[in-house]
């Protein structure tokens, strides 16, 4: 990206980190970033970011899932529309630009542009979805599922930790659950959808690249398993007459990171449980998670069939019994190759190298893909690091990225 054209996105730029910052101020803790689904602070939210959106020229509009909308309307009212967006809630303890960055950046760049004079041939919408993360009703993307029409009946009952349900908590925040599918909306005319994310990875910043095109989103499967030994005295068992939990669960955590790395995916054993857990008792029972992903589904699911074999094998040696439960299936989702093409053209004007990415974290892109073609932009963050205060951006990287969208935007059909 040549210095001029660098300087001129500069004080946009700027802009954009200090809405962030703004926007980051808003939440339910005083003492860390959380800003969850239909709270007070999730209104304060859209009424914020509302506000840049109406000062952008945008029109505003809330749906019945608390989603947050502003449209730059084209000439024509019969126009097509696009849509750009992400999420405005937060993870507990979380960062300012976690989905935040890829609501304020288009919002920014939409005022930019229309005090140029620029128009599309088509609606330019920008939504900020008010969950994501799922962290208030342990259930993710709630808002950009209204979008597509996937509200089960059974989720009204679904209930916070302070036992408050979905329904009633719609009610608080001024809608109501049976409205839901009035938030569904129509596939006619629609021309696509693209969100700005930061990577939450470090691949970006270790080719000291500020932006990158995503490829795909990782399809995941989760599971719990619990391992079943024996008890015993830590001091009397003789190590070859035991039935150790723990010891077989080592075994098969490592088991786990060698299959995963044989086969080029990804898989990670976040939480252990372990009984009786005392320093002088041999474990009886130990529970630990599976999380494995890839972003060709049939790749994970080879590597899945080998770890469980794997595990089955260890189980028998060591004389303990295996159970497992699925907790969660998604499958990968593919960026469509057209908008793929798009960016790398956009990054390629700005004179960077192109570089191609698959997201391992999950995106609001990801439901939005049943009902039209998808694209994820990925910013360079700091180390890394999401979903921590520590999450960081800079601002040239961010200059960078308004002028890859300025040129994606206006060459998207």
């Amino acid at each position: 990206m040549t210095g001029d054209l660098l300087m001129g996105y500069g004080k946009l730029a700027q802009l954009v980190m200090d809405r962030c910052d703004e926007l980051g101020k808003i939440s339910q803790s005083d003492d860390c970033l959380d800003r969850r689904y239909l709270t007070k602070e999730h209104k304060q939210a859209n009424g914020l970011v509302g506000g840049w959106m109406q000062e952008a020229g945008m029109q505003n509009w809330q749906d019945e899932a608390g989603n947050l909308w502003g449209r730059w309307q084209a000439a024509d009212p019969d126009a097509p529309r696009f849509i750009m967006g992400s999420h405005l809630d937060t993870v507990p303890n979380g960062g300012q630009y976690d989905g935040m960055l890829g609501v304020i950046t288009p919002v920014t760049l939409i005022a930019a542009m229309n005090q140029a004079g620029i128009r599309l041939p088509f609606h330019l919408d920008v939504v900020g979805f008010g969950d994501e993360e799922g962290t208030r009703f342990s259930s993710t993307l709630l808002g950009s599922r209204a979008l597509t029409g996937q509200w089960p009946a059974s989720w009204a009952d679904v209930k916070d930790s302070d036992g408050i349900s979905l329904s009633q908590a719609l009610k608080d925040f001024g809608s109501d659950f049976a409205s839901i599918p009035n938030a569904a909306i129509s596939t006619d005319n629609l021309l696509g959808y693209l969100e700005l994310h930061i990577e939450q990875g470090p691949v970006l910043e270790d080719l000291d690249l500020p932006v990158g095109v995503v490829s795909a989103i990782a399809g995941a499967k989760r599971f719990e398993f619990n391992i079943t030994g024996m008890a015993g005295h830590a001091g009397t068992v003789p190590m070859n007459l035991r039935q150790d939990a723990l010891c077989a669960s080592s075994e098969m955590i490592l088991a786990v990171e060698r299959v995963a790395q044989n086969h080029g995916i990804v898989a990670t054993v976040g939480r252990i449980q372990n009984r009786p857990n005392g320093v002088n008792v041999i474990s009886g029972n130990t529970g630990f998670s599976l999380d494995i992903r890839s972003e060709f589904d049939d790749k994970r699911d080879i590597a899945l069939d080998e770890i469980l074999l794997e595990l089955e094998a260890i189980a028998a040696r060591r004389n303990v019994r295996i159970e497992r439960k699925t907790t969660h299936a998604a499958n990968a989702v593919h960026c469509d190759a057209k908008l793929q093409s798009v960016l790398r053209n956009a990054i390629e004007t700005q004179e960077i190298p192109v570089h191609t990415l698959f997201s391992g974290a999950g995106h609001d892109a990801m439901a939005i893909a049943d009902i039209c073609p998808v694209a994820m932009l990925f910013m360079r963050c700091e180390k890394g690091i999401s979903h921590h205060p520590a999450e960081a951006i800079d601002t040239p990287d961010v200059a960078v990225t308004l002028a890859v969208l300025s040129h994606a935007i206006q060459n998207l059909v």
